[in-house]
């Protein structure tokens, strides 16, 4: 027996026992716990024995139902999320208002045997089930229907017209149906359960009656709150848990009587049933329930061995579809993705390249120039000068803006890996290649790959690289056939190319290919009058992400951000903006004595410099020598670089060195 306590509510300290197999709790009179407290549905929740245990079940009950264990743990029951839940001794049922619930401590009498409750009067299992046909009987069954002609070609019509449903899950379970109620003239319904994937625990994904069946039995499967007209079929727990446990197709002849009774059974008014494992190997992947619940003739044992052949064509047709719904899900993240990174390039392409000097002027004019070529573009510069950028832009403006554009940083990778990226690999072509992958140059296909730091290439993965610009065609490690590619190559280097190609470093033949349209990027420090302007935009950025608003750098602060040389160029400026937002309290100045120390050493700069005493013309001399002489280190003693740092030629800077000696 069991009893139900209520604990608050408006009929706290009542008590209810009851032997009966279902019991509901609500608001109206007629449940058998009528509880009349506002706040809870006409009939908010049933308690059921079911096989081995009680089972709570919502109603879909307007404010829902949580039930709180001996431990501790809340389960939430509402209907959408959960709408069922096990129940066990010393639960609280908390009903309604979530805030004031009607609390019901649940005792429940022990479970008859161990831990079960017992098959059938004398305990065993044979009592409930007329026929069972293990996956081991299959290859037998088989053979026994094909020795039937009729049944056999009976078989074939209906596989064939499954085989022509396509491979849409909805119409593969619609096709099963077709072919059960053909083949089991007196099925008058069917579910079918497939695992989860998750934990493997049963759901039903399909039910459906025979077409026109309008009875009470078709509607009474209908859970509460659904429509009469469109009754919701579900498999019988009792019968998949059956057909589970045993790992066998069960044949059940009078179902209320031999299933114990249980909610399920009885609510659905079924009188025969057969439950068929989808087996996929040794893989339980799911079970097929028909059953009788219009006449008191019962289901045979040939209508068993039918359904259990029928099953395997059936599991087939499932995986397949399940498979073409991954396949296609795993193509719409993809595509998503595709489309993401896209959008996130085609913003940034802009955002991020900020100049008004003459140098960066002259870059965009050529950036104009070569973009709709197919011309291979190098792009020289120092670290942190911005060189993805540039390439991200010839590439969104150009005409392959709708295909990908995939960057590989040459230096990140070891050579015997880079090759594999670039490239891609057949499965077993080395140890670890366990799977087929696609190389850059493939995903690229139509779009542009872009080469970063191309000078730390090896000469053996430069004469590929060549390959594919002479040829258009690319070849995967292990492959034996080469694959054509449509890939416009956009390759960058902090190195001087031409100093590797005379120092044996780098192909003279792949020099020359990579650089037909050479830019060069300007370093921070011949573009000083930019650097105000990447400081604000800098500023706004990280103001933005750490949500904090400042009051701006002072002048005396950007003075001296313009003074220094800035090695490290953008990135670096970048860094030392993004120090300055965290140190900087919120709506304060950046001032000068927050920067980093070695930009602070400008400070002292008019010091280092100032020309001892003397005729004018002698100080203009000696801050003009300083000035060579810092010039020159910065270069590395490069006179045409240092030259065009200065603003003169060559020649020019020539005459003056010579004239200091220098």
């Amino acid at each position: 027996m069991i009893h139900l306590d209520v604990q608050s509510g408006t009929h706290k300290g009542q008590r209810y026992s009851f032997e009966a197999q279902v019991l509901t709790l609500g608001r109206a009179p007629q449940n058998q716990v009528p509880l009349s407290d506002y706040h809870l549905s006409g009939e908010h929740g049933q308690i059921f024995r079911e096989d081995d245990r009680y089972i709570y079940r919502d109603l879909r009950s307007t404010n829902g139902t949580r039930i709180v264990r001996k431990d501790g743990q809340e389960v939430t029951v509402d209907g959408e999320r959960r709408w069922e839940f096990g129940l066990a001794d010393g639960d609280r049922i908390l009903l309604g208002n979530a805030a004031d619930p009607v609390v019901v401590a649940v005792s429940l009498p022990r479970i008859e045997g161990d831990g079960e409750l017992s098959d059938g009067p004398d305990g065993s299992d044979q009592a409930r089930v007329l026929a069972r046909r293990s996956l081991s009987d299959v290859e037998e069954v088989a053979g026994k229907v094909e020795r039937d002609p009729a049944l056999a070609a009976m078989l074939l019509s209906v596989s064939k017209r499954m085989g022509r449903r396509g491979l849409e899950l909805a119409s593969v379970f619609e096709g099963i149906a077709e072919a059960v109620f053909e083949l089991l003239p007196l099925a008058t319904h069917i579910a079918i359960d497939l695992a989860d994937g998750t934990d493997g625990r049963m759901s039903t994904v399909f039910g459906a009656p025979r077409d026109g069946d309008k009875s009470d039995a078709a509607k009474a499967a209908a859970p509460s709150g659904t429509s009469a007209g469109t009754p919701m079929i579900r498999a019988s727990r009792a019968v998949v848990r059956r057909v589970v446990r045993e790992k066998a197709a069960v044949l059940v002849a009078n179902a209320p009587q031999e299933l114990g009774g249980t909610a399920s059974i009885m609510g659905a008014r079924i009188q025969s049933t057969i439950g068929v494992p989808l087996w996929e190997g040794d893989a339980l992947r799911g079970v097929i329930q028909c059953d009788n619940r219009a006449s008191a003739a019962m289901f045979r044992e040939k209508d068993l061995e039918v359904m259990l052949v029928l099953a395997g064509q059936a599991t087939l047709a499932i995986e397949n579809a399940r498979l073409l719904q991954r396949l296609r899900l795993a193509e719409e993240q993809l595509r998503g993705e595709n489309r993401y990174l896209k959008s996130r390039e085609e913003k940034r392409r802009f955002a991020d390249i900020i100049g008004e000097s003459s140098a960066m002027r002259d870059l965009f004019r050529q950036v104009e120039k070569v973009t709709d070529t197919r011309a291979t573009v190098c792009i020289e510069g120092e670290t942190g000068t911005g060189k993805e950028l540039i390439a991200s832009v010839v590439h969104y403006q150009g005409r392959r803006r709708d295909k990908l554009f995939v960057a590989q940083n040459c230096a990140a990778v070891p050579d015997n890996l880079l090759e594999s990226e670039l490239f891609g690999h057949k499965k077993g072509a080395f140890t670890g290649a366990d799977q087929e992958k696609k190389g850059l140059f493939e995903v690229a296909d139509g779009g542009t790959l872009f080469l970063d730091e191309i000078g730390e290439m090896s000469l053996n993965l430069q004469a590929k690289l060549l390959r594919v610009l002479q040829e258009g065609e690319v070849r995967m490690i292990g492959a034996t056939q080469p694959k054509q590619v449509d890939v416009r190559i956009i390759c960058a280097t902090n190195r001087s190319l031409e100093k590797e190609v005379a120092e044996g470093r780098f192909r003279q033949d792949l020099y020359y290919r990579l650089k037909v349209f050479p830019l060069r990027l300007p370093p921070l420090r011949e573009r000083r009058e930019d650097i105000p302007r990447l400081a604000l935009h800098f500023l706004q950025k990280y103001g933005n992400e750490l949500k904090k608003a400042v009051a701006g750098f002072t002048p005396e602060t950007l003075d001296q951000m313009s003074s220094y040389g800035w090695p490290g160029n953008v990135r670096e400026l970048e860094n030392e903006v993004q120090r300055l937002m965290i140190q900087v309290e919120p709506h304060g100045f950046l001032t000068p004595d927050l920067l980093s120390s070695q930009i602070r050493q400008v400070e002292g700069l008019l010091d280092r410099i100032a020309p001892k005493k003397g005729t004018l013309k002698d100080m203009i001399e000696e801050v003009e020598r300083w000035l060579l002489s810092q010039a020159l280190r910065d270069h590395g003693g490069n006179k045409t670089k240092t030259a065009e740092t200065l603003g003169i030629t060559r020649e020019g800077l020539h005459k003056k060195l010579a004239k200091f000696g220098m």
